[in-house]
């Protein structure tokens, strides 16, 4: 699909990565955008439509997508992180629980709510940012980790499902994205403009997972020879 005359929705579009879409969508000349954020003051940006959404919340979920009726595209950007002590601490436990609802079930349930709309616009496209540690897990971030490896594989089980509808679901893995969410982290980072670009490219060209750095594209090809793999933050 071509995002020129698309309707989009992006979830957690008040700064950063999701920002950036939000911007690259207007400027592709999207016919409407619609900005999803917790606080719609806070969606700054000239020509979208801020949305009252928290996407853990069924309440703000179903009302977006009664408003919305009209997309074509949604980018289920939302995300937290938050850095860990180790999955076998006292309280790992509460942190993944709470790391899932948004990662996980917040994407599943921006998906069942449009889901339909988008068939009923003639399928469409729908794009969840993942990452490296989908198929890695950092020990820095463990439980972020966790969420994005589940978030990947109901990326793939949707793909299955919304296939008979027409609608390409595009998988996006990325690493270090400079952004607020990695501003602690004194590592290589890829700009949230080219993220979003070679996202773009990707949905226009029909493709169903894209990764945006060398790094990325590296762990994803050692997966695929069955190479064993650790932490790709720690290697040079």
């Amino acid at each position: 699909m071509k995002i020129e005359n698309a309707v989009v929705f992006v979830t957690g579009a008040n700064r950063g990565l999701g920002l950036e879409f939000a911007k690259q969508a207007l400027a592709l000349g999207a016919k409407k955008v619609y900005a999803g954020s917790r606080d719609p003051s806070k969606v700054t940006l000239p020509g979208v439509i801020p949305v009252k959404l928290d996407v853990n919340n069924a309440q703000d979920v179903a009302a977006a997508a009664e408003l919305a009726g009209d997309v074509t595209l949604l980018i289920n950007n939302a995300g937290i992180a938050s850095v860990s002590e180790g999955l076998t601490r006292p309280g790992s436990a509460d942190l993944l629980r709470k790391t899932l609802e948004t990662n996980l079930f917040g994407v599943l349930a921006m998906t069942q709510a449009f889901a339909p709309v988008l068939g009923r616009n003639g399928g469409g496209a729908l794009l969840n940012v993942l990452s490296i540690v989908s198929w890695v897990n950092s020990p820095v971030i463990p439980e972020y980790s966790i969420t994005k490896s589940a978030a990947w594989s109901l990326t793939n089980g949707v793909r299955h499902e919304l296939r008979k509808q027409n609608t390409q679901v595009v998988g996006l893995h990325a690493g270090y994205i400079d952004t607020d969410l990695t501003s602690g982290f004194d590592v290589e980072k890829t700009a949230p403009s080219d993220v979003v670009r070679q996202a773009y490219a990707a949905i226009e060209a029909g493709e169903l997972e894209v990764s945006v750095d060398e790094k990325t594209r590296a762990v994803k090809q050692a997966l695929t020879q069955g190479v064993y793999l650790i932490d790709p933050s720690t290697q040079s």
